[in-house]
């Protein structure tokens, strides 16, 4: 009888060691899958915040290449950038409407956009085209004022946008960043006026030989331009048809004032576009 119960005891001991043998495998995988998942998180926590440092880093970058904050030391830099809020729109998308409430404003970082119009018959009309480094829509938002306009992506685009609260409390506190904004207006302000003015003084090819002069200046060269708009998109910024424009194209040409190749503007009598511009009218 002793024997059978040495026996059963046997058993269930060589059993008990059979489960620890197969538990502890186990529990050491529990374990490591354990320890595994934590430095997993960790590391997924370090990624994060060497992202967003780069992201910090990347729009202070951007910040100090725009000309309104030309000039402004680090730490007003780092203040613009904590309400920078970085925005993308694509190809084509309305980043805002006219009547639209001016909640904030944006600099472009990437890309270009369009600033237009359209008539109740349907016509649209570009007022500006902007690109990197330039503000839009800040007029209406320190008026207090809905958008006068719409504004569209010409291309995929990246902006930063600044909540008008936010940046009229950084204005308060720093008069470098507000005369920056005046000056940035007042660049703006005589660039309508000369829009204006060849709208309405001068016919189809002095507004064209005035653009390409324009872009000439803006460029740093004075015989070569690149056109960074379709033609029918400058069509609509000089208030024409394509149609039209490509027929004054040719005729600029057969002048021998331009080259066109494609996109590419070469200006072969700068001293003839100048006249042509000043005299606002065709006088060939």
């Amino acid at each position: 009888m002793f024997d059978c119960l040495s026996t059963a005891q046997d058993h269930r001991q060589a059993a008990n060691n059979r489960n620890h043998q197969v538990l502890l495998p186990l529990q050491q995988s529990a374990l490591s899958l354990k320890s595994a998942n934590f430095s997993t998180e960790n590391i997924d926590i370090n990624q994060k915040i060497v992202h967003k440092y780069a992201d910090m880093k990347k729009i202070f970058n951007i910040l100090s290449e725009i000309p309104l904050f030309n000039g402004l030391p680090d730490n007003q830099l780092d203040a613009i950038r904590e309400i920078a809020v970085e925005k993308l729109f694509n190809k084509d998308e309305i980043i805002f409407s006219e009547g639209d409430e001016g909640q904030g404003f944006f600099v472009i970082a990437e890309g270009r956009v369009k600033i237009y119009k359209v008539s109740t018959e349907g016509k649209e009309q570009i007022l500006h085209i902007f690109g990197p480094g330039q503000p839009f829509g800040e007029v209406p938002v320190f008026a207090g004022q809905k958008f006068p306009a719409n504004a569209q992506a010409i291309e995929k685009i990246k902006t930063l946008f600044f909540q008008r609260t936010a940046f009229v409390h950084l204005i308060s506190d720093n008069p470098s960043l507000a005369l920056n904004m005046l000056a940035v207006l007042s660049r703006k302000l005589r660039q309508f006026t000369v829009q204006i003015e060849n709208l309405s003084l001068k016919e189809i090819p002095a507004r064209l030989a005035s653009y390409l002069i324009y872009l000439a200046d803006e460029h740093g060269d004075e015989e070569i331009v690149e056109l960074t708009i379709s033609k029918g998109q400058l069509a609509s910024l000089l208030g024409t048809i394509p149609e039209t424009l490509s027929r004054i194209f040719a005729k600029l040409s057969g002048q021998h004032l331009i080259r066109v190749d494609g996109r590419t503007i070469t200006l072969l009598d700068r001293d003839g576009l100048e006249d042509l511009a000043e005299f606002g009218k065709d006088t060939d």
